[in-house]
């Protein structure tokens, strides 16, 4: 098997990682001339990647590229801007490469039908991560999107108490999977409060200064608000942006991810109550692995959890770092 041989590579193996423009592919000095399939060389994962918009998204290309070059595997990239065309566009690229396997993080689930049929005519595994497809893909790795958003919306619930209040929800993405289940974990723990009201707010992409032309209106039509919960801390720490702008100590926000940030504001004991771990790094270290087994015939059966934690004032101190994400302490 193809897994076996690059597995042999010595630790001096450089990984070439590739950027794809606009129109092509285009790999930096050193990489491999020819594609994937067919050739001699080490096994070439094809990332697609949604967007580089989110630090998420920028640490999970990381760690895909660290844990590629750690096996000896070479990597090209693309990011496809959040625009489903360029993406549907990109992986036809990465195919024409004759990439070994392709590991897609898609800007529209239903939207990248078209390129995952490609894949799979041309005898090419497709490895879903963060986000899934409704078919076509060999395995999907990510996190418990609706654990996360219940552990959340429980503690945030706790907090609130038989009081309740007004949660205004900054959802992230339209039709993707990962804003769906976080807001239905969310949703499904939060509500056990009767005294909780969920406003759900517009649609922000993931993106910070989404999320703060959002809660600038938002906080003008909702003066009683409470709590915010965002799907990710990046959008959160937007709305606590407007919040404090608005002398708004008082309103309690939360988000998912660990973005450290996020993890700070926690520790320091402010009006940011929780959010749950998603270390993007760790996601892609063990999206490259699934790929490498996927290669070898080891299919999972079923999705891939990569697992997640709960942080609060108990627990934020703890985790505070360098890094941009958290790390699970029990890791």
């Amino acid at each position: 098997m193809r897994r076996s041989r690059i597995l042999g590579v010595t630790a001096a193996a450089i990984t070439t990682v590739a950027t794809l423009s606009a129109c092509s592919l285009s790999t930096t000095p050193g990489g491999a001339s020819g594609g994937g399939s067919g050739s001699d060389g080490p096994v070439v994962i094809g990332f697609s990647q949604a967007t580089q918009q989110s630090p998420f998204y920028v640490q999970l290309r990381e760690g895909a590229e660290q844990a590629a070059a750690d096996a000896g595997a070479e990597l090209y990239f693309a990011d496809a801007d959040g625009d489903v065309t360029k993406q549907n566009d990109d992986v036809q690229d990465l195919i024409t490469r004759q990439v070994d396997i392709l590991l897609v993080n898609p800007v529209d689930p239903e939207g990248v039908k078209a390129a995952i049929a490609s894949a799979e005519s041309a005898g090419i595994p497709v490895v879903t991560v963060d986000r899934s497809v409704p078919e076509g893909a060999d395995a999907h790795v990510g996190r418990d999107n609706e654990a996360m958003g219940a552990l959340v919306g429980a503690r945030l619930a706790e907090e609130l108490g038989e009081d309740g209040g007004t949660v205004i929800e900054i959802k992230g993405d339209a039709g993707g999977d990962v804003a769906r289940d976080r807001s239905a974990g969310f949703h499904g723990a939060v509500e056990e409060n009767d005294a909780v009201e969920i406003v759900e707010g517009p649609y922000s992409d993931y993106i910070r200064s989404n999320a703060v032309t959002a809660m600038q209106d938002l906080i003008q039509t909702n003066p009683d608000v409470s709590a915010v919960y965002a799907h990710n801390d990046d959008m959160a720490l937007g709305a606590l942006q407007v919040l404090r702008e608005n002398g708004r100590d008082d309103v309690l926000v939360t988000g998912v991810d660990g973005l450290m940030e996020a993890v700070e504001e926690i520790a320091d004991g402010g009006p940011y109550l929780a959010t749950a771990l998603n270390d993007p790094i760790e996601l892609g270290r063990v999206a490259v692995d699934v790929s490498l087994g996927v290669l070898d015939g080891d299919v999972p059966d079923g999705p891939v959890d990569a697992g997640t934690t709960l942080v609060d004032p108990s627990n934020a101190g703890d985790l505070v770092g360098d890094t941009t994400f958290a790390l699970d302490a029990g890791r």
